[in-house]
Order: structure tokens, then sequence, then C-alpha cells
């Protein structure tokens, strides 16, 4: 059965007000909760700071005070729902316990968008930095090991398989390596527009959420990890945001915007296995069926175009929280080794990125490797969790 969410109405925007008590939400039982059903709510959180943050930038740059107070409006709703949305999440998570399953969505979301994404370019540029974000989550779970005395299966659930990936020492590149080229708004597949602005949207939660908790840390080695690993997020910001074509209008943005927060929580909808969760996505879908309405009469009117010239007549395949692991190993084996250059990428490491390794690293080991020493010291061993066999690449096999 096909969704057009254009041609759907949802709740009007003056009933969508809530209370304290509506807003004052029950988290997820972190003992029992599904894995996936805290991935999607870190996702949604992400997709709402995005659209929250849009909003502003858009209304500092909009004349028009009616426009703006429309905005206003919808940017207040869209604030009580990511309080409703990161409110889910249990208050007894330590952060290393949800930085851990901030880099599981990283890594299964980025993997599962690399899988369906239709254009080669595009692809490639989530396979390259799904195997990064793959490392960080081994790194974090050692220092979780390390630090808190604790094994990261009990987060990741078995799901997403814990093993070295692009070693992160290796992510520090030149800044001006991490821009890609956008794709062609007139020319490129709606779904690619929604995958584009949704890993963008998950990185930079990441980036933000690393750069606040990062020295709430008391540990020296937790501090220096979440000061590397927050950098490689700017990055991975930049990479992603670059993919999106910037001749977009004001309001061809905003329109992709909320179709996509539509996309999300009807895929979400679909896939949720707690009612009380699969509740609340239904009931923001109603509501940002209202947003995409107003955001299309905003661009008929103001760019002159039916939204159905640039956005999907109906909505694409739910996007699915599942296990990636034949295909992240498939990436390790073939991908391992390459960085970027411009906006293409090699196998090599080129003198860019060698004079930005020097200037970083000052001649000493990067917090990323020191980490697995010391857990190795501390713990008697590294941490992995590889439930599909040994390492498919032979240098980065556990050592025993």
């Amino acid at each position: 059965m096909t969704f057009n969410p254009l041609r759907e109405r949802g709740i009007p925007l003056d009933k969508q007000l809530r209370n304290w008590r509506e807003l004052n939400v029950v988290p997820i039982d972190p003992d029992h909760a599904d894995p996936y059903t805290r991935c999607r709510i870190i996702t949604m959180n992400g997709i709402e700071v995005e659209a929250i943050m849009f909003s502003h930038h858009l209304a500092r740059h909009c004349p028009d005070l009616e426009i703006k107070q429309q905005l206003a409006r919808v940017r207040y709703i869209e604030a009580q729902q990511q309080k409703v949305v990161n409110w889910l999440l249990p208050g007894v998570s330590s952060v290393l316990e949800t930085t851990i399953a901030y880099e599981q969505v990283a890594v299964d979301l980025t993997a599962w968008v690399a899988r369906m994404e239709p254009d080669s370019y595009l692809k490639q540029a989530y396979q390259f930095g799904v195997l990064e974000d793959f490392d960080h989550l081994y790194r974090y779970a050692n220092l979780y090991e390390m630090i808190e005395h604790r094994k990261a299966e009990k987060i990741v659930d078995g799901l997403t398989e814990v093993m070295p990936g692009r070693p992160t020492y290796l992510h520090h590149r030149n800044p001006i390596d991490n821009v890609r080229e956008p794709y062609d708004r007139s020319s490129t597949a709606p779904i690619s527009k929604l995958h584009a602005l949704t890993i963008m949207s998950a990185e930079q939660q990441t980036m933000n959420f690393y750069m606040n908790v990062g020295p709430t840390a008391m540990e020296p080695i937790a501090r220096q990890l979440y000061q590397e690993i927050g950098l490689i997020e700017e990055e991975h910001v930049t990479h992603y945001e670059s993919l999106v074509d910037p001749g977009e209008s004001w309001w061809e943005m905003l329109l992709n915007h909320e179709y996509n927060e539509c996309y999300l929580y009807h895929s979400f909808m679909e896939t949720e296995s707690d009612p009380k969760v699969k509740a609340i996505w239904e009931l923001h879908l109603n509501m940002e069926l209202e947003h995409l309405r107003l955001a299309a009469e905003l661009f008929k009117r103001l760019d002159g175009r039916d939204p159905e010239q640039v956005c999907a007549p109906e909505l694409p395949a739910p996007v699915t929280f599942e296990p990636n692991k034949a295909y992240l190993r498939e990436l390790l084996s073939t991908q391992i080794d390459i960085t970027t250059l411009g906006t293409g990428y090699v196998q090599e490491a080129h003198e860019r990125f060698e004079k930005m390794q020097e200037a970083l690293m000052g001649g000493e080991v990067a917090p990323s490797e020191r980490v697995i020493d010391d857990n190795r010291a501390v713990s008697g061993h590294e941490y992995r969790l590889q439930t599909e066999g040994e390492h498919p690449v032979h240098s980065l096999a556990a050592n025993r």
C-alpha cells in the first residue's frame, strides 16, 4: 500500500501543543529494550535537532515577519518532539554506554543507507564513512571495558560486531580532502536526497554530543579519546553535508527536511517493536504531515513549483535497523586502506595526508591506539565481539 505524505493530512498545527504531562514520557528499559529501539530514538533525535537548527538558520535569513512567525510556531512543536524523543533514553545509562549506542547507530544506519543508495558516488561516500564509525565503536568499547569493567555486548546485543575498522588515527585528513562533490538536485533520485540528509543529521548530533560530553570524563585517556574522535566527527559532517546540492533554495531545503521527517517517522512506525515507542512515532508522523503541508505551500508560493517535482510521489521502502555484518566484512576486506584526495578516493598515503598526520600527531601515539594498549594492560586482552569468525583483514586479527 503506497503512502504519499504530500497528499495526507495530519493534525492541525494549533492542535499539536502538548502539556507537561504529555511530554513526560517513560524512558525505555535499558536492560530489556531492543537495542534497535534505542538506535531509532537516537536517530530521530538527530533528525529533530537538524530540523530545529535548520529552521533557526532559515529564520535568520528571512525578512518576512509572517513567515518567520510560522517557522517559529512549527519549530516550537519540533522542539517538543525532540524533547519527547531524546527523553525516551534512560537516565541511568552512563555517557559511555550512550556513546556506544551512538556508534551502533552510525554503523548500522550508514551501512543500510550504503546498501540502498542508487548513486555510485554517494554510495562510496557512505561506504568510506562507515568503516571509520565501525572503528570508533571498537575504541569506545575498549574504553568502556577498561573504565566501567563491562562489555559492549550488553549494549549492542550481538547485532553489531565490535572489532577494528579503518584505524582511527588514519582518519585525520587535510580538511580540503573531506569535501565531496554534491548530488545534482535536478537529476538525482529523491531517495538520495533523503539519505544525505539522514546521515548528515546523525553524524552532526554525534559531533555535538562528543563536543559536550568529552570534557566531563575524569580519566585522561577518555578525555583524549573523545577529543580525537570528536575531531573526526567534524570531518564526517563536512564529508556528508557537502553531498547536498548547495543550489537548493531555502524553500526546497525546508521541503526536503519535512519530507525526510515524515519518511523516517513512518519508517520507524512500521518497524518499531516497542508499542509505547511506536505510538510516539505515529503521533509525530501525524504532526509532521502538517509541517510538510505548510512547507509545501511555501515552496509552491515562493519557488513557483509543484512539490512533487522534487519529492517522491510515495514513500520509499522503510529505513530499517538490522544487522549488516556480512556487508561490513566485505567492505573491511576491500576498502580498509583507502583515504581521500580532493573529492575522490585513493589507496596511498599522499603528501597532503602525510603532512596532516605529522602536524597533528607531533610524533606521539594517538589516543585511539593507546586506549587499546591500556585496556590490554588492565583487562589482559583487547575487547572484541566477533560473532562471524576471525577478522577478514589478516593484519587486524586479534593478538593471541
